[in-house]
C-alpha cells in the first residue's frame, strides 16, 4: 500500500510536466539533443524500441556514463550475451553512451518520475535487475520496483554531507526511496555511512569503477607525437567549470602573459616569462559551454587556439580543448594539470583520469565529490592542494620547472590508479548474482494514465539532462 505522501509526490510530479516540457525545449535551443525523442520522458515508446532487457543500467549523465562503460564492459566479459537497457538524464550522457550498444541493446531516455511514466517504461523493458549509477535516486521509480519485485542496485554509491542535507531535509521521500533499494554498493567507508543513514541497504564498500578504466592509448600515443612539436610545455586547466576559466586568465593577466615586461620590473619580469614559456589550455568540462568559454578568453586579451580547428597554439594564445571524448589525449599533453570543479565551492571533477594518465594533478579547496580519492592522492604523493588559483598557477610554474619532482609525481598518480583497482570485478559479480536469483516480473496493474494516449513516437536518439538526489531533473 502507497504512502500518502508518495501518492502526493506522484501528482506533484505528473502535474510538473508541461515545465518539464518547456524546460526541455529551451535546452534544446543550445543542445539539439535535448530535442531527441522528448515523449521517450513521458513513458511512449516508438513500437520499433525493443522490449525485455536482462539488465537495465541508469547513468544519468557524461561522468556516470563513464563509469558505466567500465561495469558494462565486465558484465559483457562475465556474461557475454547480456542484454544492456540504457538510459540518462542529459544530452551528453546519451552520446556517449550510445557508443557502448551492441546489437540487442536498447537506449531511452530515463522516465519522468510520474506514475504513469514509470509504469509504462517498466512494462515496455521489464529488466530482470536495475542498476542505478552512483546518485540517481527517484521515489516513484524504487517504490514501482519494489512493488514489481524487480531489485534495484545503486552501483559506484556516492554521497557527499551537501547531499545528505538535502536528501534529510526531503526524508519523507528520500528514506523510503532508498530503503527500497535491493542492494548498495558504496565507493568509500564515509559514503557508506550516509547511505546508510538514509536507510540504504549497504552490502558493500566496493571502490570507485572508474580506477579500472584505461586511458585511450591510441590518444596517448598521439599526445606523445604532438608534444614533440610544440615549443613549451603544457598547463591545462581541465574539465573547468564556469567562473574557473576567468579566474585562471585573471591571474595569467595579472601576472603579465599577454604583454613582454620592462626589463626594470625586476621579480615581475621573472613571473611574466616564466608564465609566457608555458602553453596554457582550458578543457571546459561542458561542450555547450565551448563557445562561450572562447568568447571569454578573447575578451581577457588573449587569443584562442580552438582544438576543433585542428590548428596548434601559436605564442601568447590560450588553447581550448573544445572536442568531447579526448580527455586522456589532454593529459597526456600536459605537463601539469589544474583540477576543474575545485577552484569554485563544486566538489571537484574525477581526478582517477589524470593519475591514470601520468599527469601530476594541482587541486584547489573544493574536492568534496571525490574525498576520499583526493586524500589518497595527496598521501600518495600524485597531486598538491592549494587554496586559490593563483597558487595553483604557482605551482605549476614550480612544477614545469622541476622536471625530476614532476617525473616522481607522475609515477606516483600511476601507482595510485593501479593500486586502487578492483571495483568493476566486484560490481558485476553482485549485480549477475541478484539477477539470477531474481524471480521474473508477476502480473500488475496496468500502467497508470497521466497524460492522454499518445501515438508512436520517432525511435530515438540522443539527448538530454536529469536530476540528481532531488525531486527536480537537473537538464545540465
Amino acid at each position: 500500500m502507497r504512502s500518502l505522501l508518495l501518492r502526493l509526490y506522484g501528482a506533484f510530479t505528473t502535474l510538473a510536466q508541461p515545465l518539464v516540457r518547456r524546460k526541455l525545449r529551451r535546452r534544446a535551443a543550445a543542445e539539439p539533443g535535448y530535442a531527441v525523442a522528448v515523449e521517450e520522458r513521458f513513458g511512449h515508446y516508438d513500437t520499433a524500441t525493443t522490449g525485455h532487457a536482462q539488465c537495465w543500467v541508469h547513468a544519468v549523465s557524461l561522468g556516470e556514463t563513464r563509469a558505466a562503460a567500465i561495469l558494462i564492459e565486465e558484465l559483457r566479459r562475465q556474461f557475454p550475451e547480456i542484454p544492456i537497457l540504457l538510459t540518462h538524464g542529459t544530452a551528453t550522457g546519451r552520446e556517449e553512451g550510445a557508443k557502448l550498444l551492441r546489437e540487442g541493446d536498447t537506449q531511452v531516455w530515463q522516465p519522468w518520475d510520474t506514475p504513469g511514466a514509470v509504469a509504462r517504461f517498466l512494462d515496455r523493458f521489464q529488466p530482470r535487475i536495475g542498476v542505478l549509477m552512483e546518485t540517481e535516486v527517484w521515489p516513484e521509480m524504487a517504490a514501482a520496483c519494489a512493488e514489481r519485485r524487480i531489485p534495484l542496485v545503486l552501483a559506484n554509491a556516492r554521497l557527499n554531507e551537501k547531499s545528505l542535507a538535502s536528501a534529510e531535509r526531503l526524508g519523507w521521500l528520500a528514506r523510503p526511496a532508498y530503503s527500497a533499494l535491493s542492494a548498495v554498493w558504496a565507493q568509500t567507508e564515509a559514503d557508506a555511512h550516509r547511505l546508510v543513514s538514509l536507510g540504504a541497504k549497504v552490502s558493500g564498500i566496493y571502490g570507485n569503477l572508474k580506477f579500472d578504466a584505461t586511458p585511450d592509448v591510441r590518444q596517448l600515443h598521439a599526445a606523445a607525437r604532438l608534444r614533440g612539436t610544440l615549443p613549451k610545455p603544457i598547463v591545462v586547466l581541465a574539465s573547468s567549470r564556469d567562473g574557473e576559466e576567468r579566474l585562471l586568465l585573471e591571474v595569467l593577466r595579472r601576472f603579465g602573459a599577454t604583454a613582454p615586461v620592462p626589463p626594470e620590473q625586476g621579480a615581475v619580469r621573472s613571473i611574466s616569462k616564466r608564465v609566457h614559456d608555458v602553453q596554457w589550455m582550458i578543457v571546459p568540462r561542458h561542450p555547450q559551454r565551448f563557445d562561450e568559454v572562447a568568447a571569454l578568453i578573447e575578451a581577457e586579451g588573449f587569443a584562442v587556439a580552438r582544438r576543433s580547428a585542428a590548428g596548434q597554439p601559436s605564442e601568447s594564445e590560450i588553447w581550448l580543448g573544445d572536442s568531447l571524448g579526448e580527455m586522456a589525449l589532454y593529459y597526456g599533453l600536459a605537463d601539469v594539470a589544474l583540477l576543474g570543479g575545485s577552484f569554485e565551492p563544486l566538489g571537484g571533477q574525477n581526478l582517477i583520469e589524470p593519475a591514470a594518465c601520468g599527469c601530476p594533478v594541482v587541486m584547489g579547496p573544493s574536492t568534496f565529490n571525490f574525498a576520499e580519492a583526493a586524500q589518497l592522492s595527496l598521501a600518495a604523493g600524485a597531486s598538491l592542494r592549494v587554496e586559490t588559483m593563483e597558487q595553483a598557477v604557482t605551482s605549476a610554474l614550480k612544477l614545469v620547472e622541476n622536471r625530476e619532482r614532476r617525473e616522481a609525481m607522475s609515477q606516483a598518480a600511476q601507482a595510485f590508479s593501479s593500486s586502487n583497482r578492483g571495483a568493476a570485478e566486484r560490481t558485476a559479480a553482485a549485480v549477475l548474482a541478484i539477477a539470477m536469483a531474481a524471480e521474473p516480473e508477476e502480473a500488475v496493474e496496468p500502467a497508470l494514465a497521466d497524460e492522454p494516449a499518445k501515438p508512436p513516437v520517432q525511435a530515438a536518439q540522443p539527448a538530454p539532462e536529469g536530476p540528481r538526489e532531488r525531486a527536480e531533473p537537473t537538464l545540465d
